[in-house]
């Protein structure tokens, strides 16, 4: 059962995260910690992340749908794909030790945030490949994706687009579609893993979730082109705040 002050210190965090993601992208460096920094295990924090991140990635997935950027011959695979690997990643994350887990993020956390704000913009257009060639990337791309999803997550959605885009020659259009299909998909897959495991505190996932879907209606409305120069430092001071608190609980 969750405290009322772990919701005070989750709720506003991932309304932060979803505000946060909707402009620059890299939420998930901000909602994770979030947990972590209301004093909830690791393996805990994971899977009760994924309930936020499954409700906003369902809301998103579906707006993609609507406007037709989503197409089911090339997306359907990959779900499979991703369901599978989500499903490993997440299997593989409640073998590692919480102690394990938290020095791991120390690590894991700062280097996916470096790579994700320091990501050129997208390429331009490249030439299509074969079909069958396309369908083979994209489908590896799931697989891997979806256990790293599964295991870990934060980045996911900002990898997964920009190799849509550089390796499978997907238009962005057409990537930002796959990557949303692929996305849901392994927040399923990593949820319901969790789920049985017992490793979710649901009415606190439910809530923040809430939280979470306000935060990227209200950045959409917000995004300038200075958005990532706003956000890039509310990501530092959450991940400093997470770092002594991880340093705190882990050494002293």
């Amino acid at each position: 059962m969750a405290s009322w002050t772990q919701y005070l210190i989750v709720c506003p965090l991932i309304f932060l995260g979803g505000f946060v993601d909707a402009i620059a992208g890299g939420g998930g460096l901000i909602t994770l910690p979030a947990y972590l920094i209301a004093g909830l295990p690791v393996h805990m924090s994971i899977g009760t992340n994924k309930i936020s991140a499954f409700m906003g990635t369902s809301v998103a997935t579906f707006k993609f749908w609507q406007e037709g950027y989503i197409r089911p011959r090339l997306c359907l695979p990959c779900v499979a794909f991703a369901l599978a690997g989500s499903a490993a990643g997440a299997n593989l994350a409640l073998l590692v030790d919480d102690g394990a887990f938290r020095i791991l993020l120390l690590v894991v956390l700062p280097l996916t945030a470096v790579y994700v704000f320091r990501s050129k913009s997208l390429d331009a257009a490249k030439p299509p490949l074969s079909p069958r060639r396309t369908l083979a990337v994209c489908c590896a791309l799931a697989l891997v994706f979806g256990v790293y999803d599964g295991f870990y997550g934060p980045g996911t959605g900002t990898f997964l687009l920009l190799l849509l885009t550089g390796l499978a020659h997907l238009s962005l259009h057409d990537a930002a579609g796959t990557t949303k299909a692929i996305n849901l998909s392994t927040s399923v897959a990593a949820l319901v893993t969790y789920l049985v495991n017992g490793q979710v505190r649901l009415s606190l996932g439910l809530a923040a979730g809430l939280f979470g879907i306000a935060g990227n209606y209200l950045g959409a409305r917000c995004f300038t082109d200075r958005g990532a120069k706003i956000v890039k430092p509310l990501i530092a001071l959450v991940l400093a705040i997470f770092f002594v608190k991880v340093i705190y609980d882990t050494f002293l």
